[in-house]
């Protein structure tokens, strides 16, 4: 990570992080203490209406379950939340009651409004969530029952899903066989994020060994030759892309892990940056579009929050144009933050596309402000 010791930031600049925070605080974590619970499930709802009422459920899914353990389990032992301790024990028990296969192993994918298995699949983009999660809430409590599922979930996506070449299939059946998927990018990104969060909390030379594999990987089968960019899919997939919010998302992941950040993955995504800048955000707004062709021809010019949230944290590596760091906490507070929560989209002409929140996405903003947080110090 850049030294940013010595920098003196400017009080709007600062002044602006803080009412960001404050704003996920007062407004975004409360929303999901309170109506956006579901006590009889212990779950968190899949979405909000701007009015702060559940949309009528048609699912719930692991991924969102674990993405909102580790948002409760960052807030443990802050005095602001008394509550975060009982919250995350409850995400980790409903995790553990409602989506654990106990015939096959792994976790489903998702469960009926009545708690019922409804997509029984096994994919890696949960498992990887899986991890990340009980890292993290591990972390907290230090209990062994917590371990034992950070440990599961370790084995059985290197047991299952591993394709045998450093890298790992995206789905499989419910009782593991082969769908013909192959490896993609965004479980992959998760994964590596989630093997960075174990090594965090212990020495664990598996882990160590599988997340320098997958760097190896991702660079000699995702990575677009002429400007470095990681694709979607594999490099000669029909039909292929890159998203400038994931190019952002791993060169934070990367430089940030003392192991990967000399690496050539690195190098790759490093290189890349400017590129996926210069065709992937309009410098005047701040707005980070959806999807390109590798060539940087637009795909989907919609602008996702996440996406911003990770530009504006990959722009913490970039200390030498503050400028553009406080355009984008402007952008983000303006553009996508509100009184009553956050507006998930905007389409290519920066109309609200979509109003509701997804219990997914805090994750997104607490892993940027914790970004912000270690670059603001």
């Amino acid at each position: 990570m850049p030294d940013v010791a010595s920098t003196t930031f400017a009080p709007e600049l600062t002044a602006t992080f803080a009412a960001v925070q404050q704003h996920f605080r007062q407004v975004i974590v409360p929303l999901w203490q309170g109506p956006g619970w579901n006590a009889e499930l212990a779950l968190p709802y899949e979405a909000l209406s701007p009015e702060h009422r559940p949309l009528p459920p048609q699912r719930y899914r692991a991924m969102a379950c674990a993405r909102q353990l580790y948002v409760f389990s960052s807030l443990i032992g802050d005095p602001a939340f008394p509550a975060a301790a009982e919250r995350a024990a409850d995400l980790f028990r409903s995790l553990q009651r409602h989506f654990h296969d106990a015939e096959h192993g792994g976790w489903f994918y998702s469960i009926d409004p009545q708690g019922a298995p409804l997509d029984t699949r096994k994919d890696l983009y949960t498992h990887a969530f899986i991890i990340f999660a009980c890292a993290h809430y591990w972390a907290k409590v230090d209990d062994s029952i917590v371990a034992s599922a950070l440990n599961a979930a370790l084995q059985v996506v290197a047991e299952r899903f591993s394709d045998g070449k450093g890298l790992y299939e995206a789905n499989l059946n419910q009782d593991w066989t082969s769908l013909n998927t192959g490896p993609l990018q965004n479980p992959l990104m998760h994964l590596a994020e989630a093997f960075l969060a174990t090594l965090s909390v212990r020495e664990d030379e598996i882990v160590k060994a599988a997340l320098l594999a997958l760097a190896d990987g991702m660079q000699q089968r995702f990575i677009e030759p002429v400007h470095n960019v990681m694709l979607e899919k594999p490099c000669g997939a029909v039909d292929n892309w890159f998203e400038p919010g994931h190019q952002f998302e791993w060169l934070y992941l990367l430089e940030s892990s003392p192991l990967l950040c000399s690496g050539a993955l690195h190098a790759s995504l490093d290189r890349a940056f400017d590129f996926a800048e210069q065709v992937g955000v309009d410098l005047e707004s701040g707005a980070v579009c959806g999807m390109l062709a590798p060539d940087g021809t637009l795909r989907d010019g919609t602008q996702r929050i996440w996406a911003q949230a990770e530009y504006l944290r990959a722009l913490t590596l970039r200390p030498d144009n503050l400028t553009r760091l406080q355009r984008q906490l402007q952008a983000l507070q303006q553009q996508f933050l509100h009184a009553g929560g956050w507006y998930e989209c905007r389409d290519a002409e920066g109309n609200v596309s979509r109003e509701d929140m997804p219990s997914t996405t805090p994750y997104h903003l607490a892993t940027c402000y914790s970004g912000l947080a270690q670059f603001f110090g």
